[in-house]
């Protein structure tokens, strides 16, 4: 498909994007690499993978990286109890045969009909998890020891993010197309709302609009990200149209602030948000 396509494609599932990302997901998806996307928590990362999955009519798997994760978790694993079971029953059965093999996200996504692997917040993982990541991103294959080489069935799509907490190896980017997503411009934020709250009056988005990029301003413990902007738009309708005033913005903070410091931070600083 052509970049206008792609574009067209996810916009149909609810999902704005600009011109350069829409080159790299085609390309990702034609040359049949990972694509590695960076930004923000909140500007839209995993929303892209799930968009991408609907729009092609794939199945998505999804891997939530965090510390400690293993092969055991992420590739594959052993079912121990019944190998045990099967011995004891029949001393001459294959425990490494494949009804004895436990499928993690990585293994049953090469084993599906061209799923579509979202690898997220790859950057909250260690650097000896990425190692494990670095034979399936380069050749959509896994090594299981006592089973042999398994490959990809059917081509894959893989979407990695990464909110930079840590810097990720350079063998792991090598490995992948690029891309980073940012914020998204008052413009655009302002159609990705009217897309979810769609009854909110203009002159009310605006002012919401305004009102979150002045908090991802403030240097937030946790900024609000797409997310909380649609939440909070969605507010209005709910509760019956009030207007942005500094009573409706007062009780709804918690729909844009999910952090007791920042919540703080906000309530000294209201007027100041209201007002612009």
């Amino acid at each position: 498909m052509s970049t206008t396509e792609w574009t067209k494609t996810l916009q149909s599932q609810n999902y704005l994007i600009d011109e350069d990302l829409a080159v790299m997901v085609g390309l990702a998806v034609e040359l049949n690499r990972p694509l590695l996307v960076e930004g923000p928590a909140g500007s839209g990362k995993t929303q892209l993978a799930y968009a991408l999955a609907s729009a092609m009519n794939r199945e998505l798997i999804r891997l939530s990286c965090y510390e400690g994760l293993d092969a055991s978790q992420a590739l594959y694993d052993w079912n121990y109890q019944r190998q045990l079971l099967a011995l004891r029953q029949n001393a001459e059965v294959n425990p490494f045969s494949v009804e004895f093999l436990v499928e993690r996200p990585l293994l049953r996504a090469l084993r599906s009909q061209g799923a579509i692997l979202l690898i997220d917040e790859v950057d909250r993982s260690d650097e000896g998890f990425e190692a494990l990541l670095l034979e399936y991103l380069a050749d959509q294959q896994i090594s299981i020891p006592e089973w042999g080489t398994v490959k990809a069935t059917a081509p894959l799509v893989t979407v990695l993010t990464s909110n930079r907490t840590r810097p990720l190896s350079d063998a792991l980017r090598r490995r992948c197309l690029y891309a980073y997503l940012d914020w998204p411009s008052p413009e655009r934020e302002t159609e990705i709302v009217e897309l979810y709250a769609p009854n909110l009056e203009r002159d009310i988005l605006h002012k919401l609009v305004d009102a979150v990029a002045c908090l991802r301003s403030w240097q937030l413990v946790k900024p609000p990200g797409l997310a909380e902007t649609i939440d909070w738009g969605r507010t209005q309708s709910v509760m019956g149209a009030p207007g942005f005033t500094r009573d409706w913005v007062s009780q709804t903070l918690g729909c844009v602030i999910k952090d007791a410091i920042d919540l703080d931070t906000v309530r000294g600083r209201l007027d100041e948000l209201v007002l612009g």
